[in-house]
């Protein structure tokens, strides 16, 4: 088979060498997925889960120094005055903003018991924090991973991260002009995922929000406090 491919790619032009080979990455990465999705229950971040995510570390980064209220000088000229820009419109601002945004992702956590993009949240997900509950009762559990490793980023977050600056990357360009010309008119989410990254993809996931558990009413002769098993 290997013999094969290689006097196929003898043959092509260079470019259809490159378009072919990228093809059987992509194939190789798709395969890889199913198995694990198949194999170890992980699914990993749709393109609109990656763009959401971003998108809501973004605005809250930014959110973070928006009542800075510094000047930044630049310009190194002895004749001519230093160049002032506020902080909250500087190119300081948008590049510290960048800087660690996907390291952030780290702290999320994947869900389980939720089926769709809200998986992606910071705190503990009810799975593990029932399954610490009965840790701290003295209740064996063995799901296969050691105890001191359930807090540690799953292969979903750790993907996710990678995914993330990949994006960053990719789309840097377009987050540059939404921040210096377009914060006014489109939020990050509206801009940079629905107009630019997802433009031709699935964007449905950005309108899901985590749905609020409503609390059980207490029956008649119900203490609130519950027998142990």
């Amino acid at each position: 088979k290997l013999i094969l491919l290689d006097s196929l790619l003898q043959e092509m032009d260079i470019m259809t060498r490159i378009i072919l080979l990228l093809t059987l990455i992509d194939l190789k990465y798709s395969w890889a997925d199913e198995f694990a999705a198949e194999k170890y229950g992980v699914k990993y971040a749709s393109d609109c889960e990656v763009c959401k995510v971003v998108a809501t570390e973004f605005q809250a980064r930014l959110a973070e120094s928006a009542s800075t209220s510094g000047v930044i000088e630049t310009g190194y000229s002895h004749t001519k005055e230093k160049k002032k820009t506020k902080y909250v419109v500087s190119e300081l601002r948008l590049i510290e903003t960048m800087d660690g945004i996907c390291d952030r992702i780290l702290g999320y956590n994947i869900h389980k018991e939720r089926k769709d993009s809200t998986r992606f949240a910071k705190g503990q997900s009810e799975t593990f924090s029932t399954l610490e509950g009965l840790v701290a009762k003295g209740v064996k559990v063995d799901i296969g991973i050691p105890h001191e490793l359930w807090d540690k980023p799953s292969a979903e977050v750790t993907q996710l991260k990678t995914q993330c600056e990949t994006m960053l990357e990719r789309h840097e360009e377009d987050i540059e002009e939404w921040y210096f010309e377009l914060q006014e008119k489109y939020s990050f989410e509206d801009y940079i995922c629905r107009k630019k990254a997802l433009k031709k993809g699935d964007t449905k996931c950005l309108a899901e929000k985590l749905q609020k558990l409503k609390k059980k009413k207490k029956s008649k002769g119900e203490t609130g406090v519950k027998d142990e098993l």
